[in-house]
């Protein structure tokens, strides 16, 4: 059996994430694609046209920038040559990207890799399946693209109506018996941790700031994460309504204890081991391991517990040997339940080494664009604890998980 090659991790960064509608919103997805390729060109100093492929994931893409991989990089004024493609695993997306360029990178089919991903949730777009062929009469039906993407992540022939991702985390809060209190406690916590962390400059070396073009005078700098709260308090968070009040009896997902809808682009290069010297890269982290499973559609969010198990059972890992954990953080009942699935207590010590600047909840979750704002944070944190094994999870609208384990390389 041929060896693989080593595939390491140089300078994931990102943007920081704009609220729905909020600073991003007049940049559209390509061009915010565009500004972190430039970025990550302009940081590590690599000659563009030693790229080999882009591997960009969007979770919301349309025909505005199709393969948008290949079409941010043209937008940024980049090498011709270098071909481009665009992927989807829904919330999954942004980590799949970087384990493609991995795979490619390890097998030996390319030496260097540009990985990353984009969403403008702002700019997604309503749309008709009924104009191709006319209509006789009457009007035409417009989806919202965001709303009707969660309604059929799923077949419906298969699976009935699954209104939306917010029934899916109420789904576990009732599976496994998860109180209001309990996610308006989490949230607080997670955007504790992320005033925290921007408090002390733990996201300063992963940020690029974006250049918002004004109607008059100099560009806006954007460089600062819109969405958490700094003052969030479960007192505040205890007054917002639940947002399936009326239609589920007990209902504890809140706009509080829920991730957002977001613009953002993140991206990294992926470079063949024998390489970096040549290049005059410095890894930050190695590509280990990863895995993917499927689970309940209507239990999307437990995807991580059946992910992670397959990523250990392959590996030979356990959680012995991870020292920092991202989860992504698409509703606060959605952990609850996948540490009750891992088998995580209360008052387990491995709380503290999840989520530790704050996650969806509080950052936000630009579909796209989360699994490179994940890696951006993580890889950093493991070298400010020297630690050497970080996992990456997340659960997956219509039914699905994924993983992957990141050794710290410095």
């Amino acid at each position: 059996m041929t060896k693989l090659t080593r595939a390491a991790i140089v300078a994931p960064i990102r943007t920081a994430v704009g609220k729905f509608g909020g600073s991003l919103a007049d940049l559209n997805a390509g061009q915010l694609g565009a500004v972190i390729l430039k970025a990550l060109m302009e940081r590590t100093k690599i000659d563009p046209a030693r790229v080999d492929d882009v591997v960009f994931s969007q979770g919301y893409g349309n025909a505005e920038a199709p393969a948008i991989g290949h079409w941010s990089w043209l937008a940024a004024g980049l090498p011709l040559e270098v071909p481009g493609y665009q992927l989807d695993r829904r919330c999954g997306s942004g980590l799949q990207a970087v384990i493609n360029a991995a795979m490619m990178v390890q097998t030996g089919q390319s030496d260097v890799v540009v990985a990353g991903g984009v969403e403008s949730m702002s700019n997604v777009e309503y749309y008709t399946t009924e104009g191709r062929r006319g209509t006789r009469a009457g009007g035409l039906m417009l989806h919202d693209r965001l709303t009707r993407g969660r309604l059929m992540s799923q077949p419906i022939e298969r699976f009935g109506v699954i209104s939306g991702m917010i029934e899916t985390a109420e789904n576990l809060a009732r599976d496994y018996h998860i109180s209001r209190e309990a996610c308006d406690a989490y949230a607080v916590r997670s955007h504790q941790r992320a005033a925290a962390a921007w408090k002390n400059g733990l996201f300063d070396d992963e940020l690029v700031p974006v250049e918002i073009p004004q109607k008059k005078g100099d560009p806006k700098i954007f460089a600062h994460d819109e969405g958490y709260r700094a003052d969030a308090t479960m007192e505040s968070l205890g007054a917002l309504k639940a947002l399936e009040a009326k239609a589920i009896p007990g209902a504890v997902v809140t706009a509080g204890n829920a991730s957002q809808q977001n613009d953002a682009a993140a991206a990294c290069l992926v470079v063949a081991e024998h390489k970096l010297e040549e290049l005059g890269l410095e890894p930050i982290a190695w590509f280990h391991s990863w895995a993917a499973a499927g689970c309940d559609p209507a239990r999307m969010g437990i995807g991580p517990v059946p992910a992670v198990e397959r990523l250990f059972a392959r590996t030979g890992l356990g959680w012995n040997d991870i020292d920092l954990v991202e989860l992504n953080e698409a509703f606060a009942p959605q952990v609850l339940a996948v540490l009750k699935g891992w088998g995580w207590s209360d008052d387990d010590s491995r709380h503290d080494m999840l989520n530790v600047n704050g996650s969806g909840i509080s950052l936000g979750h630009p579909i796209g664009a989360t699994g490179g704002r994940i890696l951006a944070n993580l890889t950093r944190e493991l070298v400010r604890r020297d630690g050497r094994f970080g996992l990456e999870t997340m659960c997956i609208g219509g039914g699905q998980g994924i993983a992957a384990v990141f050794e710290r390389a410095a």
